[in-house]
């Protein structure tokens, strides 16, 4: 007989929030509820021309409060009373302004329609300038504070965002007091926090994107961020002190949510993390083994024990100690644009046949019965077309830097490419074209591993990409010349969270159990097929020779 014990895990991610709740013992999912992002949804607050993407903390707040009461009610008083721990992932580097009382600007009047004042999503790329600075700067100091982020600091991350908010306005940069991530805003909130200083910080956001390390005696010091710019003065210095692991907890529910979402103000409130982390252990991350939170971008995912004294590799994004599963060594690397680049490409060949077709349809009947069914079958329909399509040496080839180049070795500035095209290439040779390129993406991560003597056992595959298309994962197996696991489980993201609330709770003594009782195991192996490895390699080799072009 099942335990009484439960758990919820919540999932940000870039368009919608998740919350699951499961058996804390078994892992068996009991409810899940889903709410898209209104604002995000219409477009406000950004500007992709400028690579400006904010959210407002209210889609935030209203997703987290409708997606936790939807599965409270959907289990029932029985269950729901039973509920133990909470805990979140989310998206990151993800980071806002705040007040003295950890509350976000945008929440104020006079500041609720600035994007300045809001979450500024892990893709927003605007502070590329400061990013370059920070990097220029880092050079100046005998201590080197970017060796664990992998000697490249990025405009994704916390500091860049921070030195641009802070130039960009000035009404913000009088009234932010911190600058905080949203992984750790979530619990704070939850708990009933009003204290900016007493915001708990997670180290998995912490070392991988503000530069913490505990060899650095945590933050790097108030000289080299006011020395970078004075504005920085402006800030509480050092912004935290201390970091905590996923499995610690931050507090109880405060008695206001617990009366919003149905629960006991006895639930523990757990450590926030950021979503592919919370996603690889909900995914039963093994050491080794590389695991790829497929969406628009990738996050890949690999831990180490601590035992094996794997050197420091430049070019990552980050190494920290306990980012993931704590006791080992977390390493994250990925690509910027994943599923982005299907999408884009998608888009691409329908989007003005569909808007003529929408303005020529005056009931609206067509939108609702052809065209919506037809958008989301384009992609499918191309994999069917490309997989007939013959193995050639000098087909077309595609660069996958569409939105810049994270792993190795980040470079915002960077661009995709097309090349080999004639009058033959059609939309499935393009297509083909951009899913290798996405592929080969991934192998020069793993090659980059490889060359740094750490050699990987398999690749573990999770997020929508991986359920959805055997054709791109197929091809990444062939052409990674590994086998690939698909997992089970439709939310990992949220499954990693609730596995972590388990241990928050005290039901499982940690993750590993977690991981082992909870786990959902894997539903398929792509394998590689032998006859293709030769000519991947060809092509790859022209793929890094494209690279080394567009770089130069």
């Amino acid at each position: 007989m099942e335990r009484d014990d439960y758990v919820i895990g919540v999932d940000f991610g870039t368009g919608s929030v998740r919350a699951l709740l499961v058996n804390a013992h078994t892992g068996k999912e009991v409810a899940i509820s889903e709410f898209e992002y209104p604002r995000w949804k219409k477009g406000l607050y950004c500007d992709a021309a400028r690579n400006q993407f904010r959210q407002h903390p209210l889609d935030h707040i209203e997703g987290l409060e409708h997606t936790v009461s939807s599965v409270v009610s959907q289990a029932g008083r029985e269950i729901s009373k039973n509920v133990r721990a909470i805990s979140v992932d989310t998206t990151g580097s993800t980071p806002v302004a705040v007040d003295e009382m950890g509350q976000p600007l945008a929440l104020k009047k006079e500041f609720e329609h600035n994007p300045n004042a809001m979450f500024f999503l892990w893709k927003d790329h605007s502070a590329t300038k400061e990013a370059d600075e920070i990097n220029a700067h880092a050079k100046n100091y005998d201590k080197d504070y970017l060796k664990y982020s992998g000697g490249i600091y990025s405009s994704e991350w916390f500091w860049a965002k921070l030195l641009f908010a802070l130039r960009a306005d000035k009404d913000v940069a009088k009234a932010c007091v911190s600058w905080v991530e949203h992984c750790d805003w979530i619990p704070f909130l939850l708990t009933g926090g009003d204290d900016a200083k007493r915001v708990k910080r997670g180290v998995c956001a912490a070392g991988h994107k503000a530069l913490w390390a505990k060899e650095h005696d945590g933050l790097p010091p108030k000289g080299f961020l006011t020395a970078l710019d004075p504005l920085m003065e402006n800030v509480e210095h050092p912004l935290f002190t201390e970091t905590f692991n996923a499995d610690e907890a931050v507090g109880n529910l405060s008695k206001e949510w617990a009366e919003k979402l149905g629960l006991s103000a006895k639930v523990l409130i757990g450590v926030g993390a950021l979503d592919a982390h919370m996603g690889a252990v909900g995914g039963q991350i093994e050491p080794y083994y590389l695991s790829k939170v497929m969406g628009t971008s990738t996050c890949d995912m690999m831990v180490v024990p601590k035992s094996d004294d794997v050197a420091l590799i430049s070019g990552l994004c980050g190494q920290v100690d306990g980012s993931i599963v704590p006791g080992m060594i977390g390493f994250e690397a990925g690509q910027s644009a994943f599923g982005d680049v299907y999408a884009w490409f998608q888009e691409l060949i329908s989007d003005t046949v569909l808007r003529i077709i929408q303005v020529m349809d005056d009931s609206g009947g067509l939108q609702k019965t052809m065209l919506e069914p037809i958008k989301k079958q384009i992609l499918a329909k191309l994999g069917e077309e490309a997989l007939q399509l013959p193995l050639e040496d000098n087909a077309e080839l595609a660069l996958d830097w569409f939105n810049g180049r994270r792993t190795p070795n980040a470079n915002p500035y960077v661009k995709g490419a097309l090349i080999n095209l004639n009058l033959g290439s059609d939309a499935p040779r393009v297509y083909r074209a951009l899913v290798e390129s996405t592929c080969f993406g991934a192998k020069q991560i793993i090659e980059h591993f490889e060359q740094n003597n750490v050699r990987l056992k398999g690749i573990i595959a999770l997020g929508g990409v991986a359920k959805k298309s055997s054709y791109v994962m197929q091809m990444m197996a062939d052409i990674l010349n590994l086998p690939i696991k698909i997992h089970t489980s439709e939310q990992t993201c949220a499954m990693g969270a609730a596995m972590f609330a388990s241990v928050v709770a005290g039901v499982n003594a940690n993750i590993q159990e977690a991981m082992s009782a909870m786990g959902q195991g894997f539903e398929k192996t792509y394998k590689p097929e032998p006859g293709r490895l030769s000519i991947y390699e060809n092509r790859f080799n022209k793929y890094k020779e494209l690279g080394r072009f567009i770089e130069e």
